[in-house]
């Protein structure tokens, strides 16, 4: 393997250093009261629908982060469950949420019963609501398909990461008529959530979800700053391409923008009187 020297990569240390001053930048945007725009997921609205419609039925909501372990998917799952608590805490409607990973279910009992206590209403907490099925995926599907069954839910949400356990949840809660809402960065299982929901929300519209919804300023300010840097690789590709195009790929210009040498090559054609 060849190594190249840190001067051969300025390009790149100087897009890195963007990004992460484009995210810091908006998350102290955010923090100091700045209104930071995110357009709005049309799945976003069957969510209230569907609360409304469990509420109406007098038949429980379910949660279910999937087989997620705890990390970052898992924090932006329970983010989003916790805005939905918060909204079945003023029509008292009963709820579900049901994990596969200890870790999970232990800190959703914290944010479940924090939205309760949010909305006003601690009394409506229960703590048998949250629930720990099995770290085993299909002993864990099989669990959640009957539950679903037996109280013939009216809504279901899935928000995590999931496997093959994905199209046993939405072929359930298909049969029972409820209305779901599914998101997932497990492109693999989308097509599932697609042909079986309601709604489905697809690879980063899952972080955007969390967001919008919390309105947290750390995920507010990551989410803006991404976009500009999904901007900027876009603007660089397109100049890149262009000025390939017209001056060649050996050109010092292009080797300038990230290839090895690229430094030097520029420096000895420009400034030191000839090509190496």
């Amino acid at each position: 393997m060849t190594y190249q020297h840190a001067q051969d990569n300025w390009f790149s240390a100087i897009i890195i250093g963007f990004i992460a001053l484009m995210v810091l930048l908006n998350i102290f945007r955010a923090r100091v009261g700045a209104q930071l725009f995110i357009r709005r997921i049309p799945g976003l609205d069957a969510i209230d629908e569907a609360i409304g419609r469990s509420t109406e039925m007098g038949r429980p909501v379910t949660m279910i982060p999937g087989m997620t372990s705890f990390g970052v998917v898992a924090v932006q799952s329970l983010t989003i469950f916790k805005y939905i608590t918060k909204q079945i805490a003023r029509f008292a409607t009963p709820m579900r949420l049901l994990t596969g990973d200890a870790t999970v279910f232990a800190v959703a009992q914290e944010a479940i019963a924090d939205a309760y206590n949010e909305s006003g209403r601690p009394d409506l907490y229960d703590g048998d609501s949250i629930r720990f099925l099995s770290d085993r995926q299909f002993a864990f599907a099989s669990g959640v398909a009957g539950l679903i069954q037996r109280e013939r839910v009216a809504a279901n949400f899935m928000f995590g990461e999931f496997y093959a356990e994905s199209l046993i949840f939405a072929e359930t809660g298909n049969m029972v008529g409820a209305i779901q809402v599914a998101g997932t960065i497990s492109f693999t299982q989308v097509p599932f959530f697609v042909a079986a929901c309601d709604y489905t929300i697809i690879g980063d519209e899952f972080y955007a979800t969390s967001a919008y919804l919390s309105r947290e300023p750390v995920l507010l300010g990551s989410l803006v700053g991404q976009d500009i840097a999904k901007f900027t690789f876009a603007f660089l590709a397109l100049s890149g391409a262009t000025l390939a195009t017209v001056f060649g790929v050996d050109d010092s210009i292009i080797k300038l923008l990230g290839q090895p040498g690229g430094f030097d090559a520029f420096i000895q054609e420009y400034f030191g009187g000839g090509t190496p």
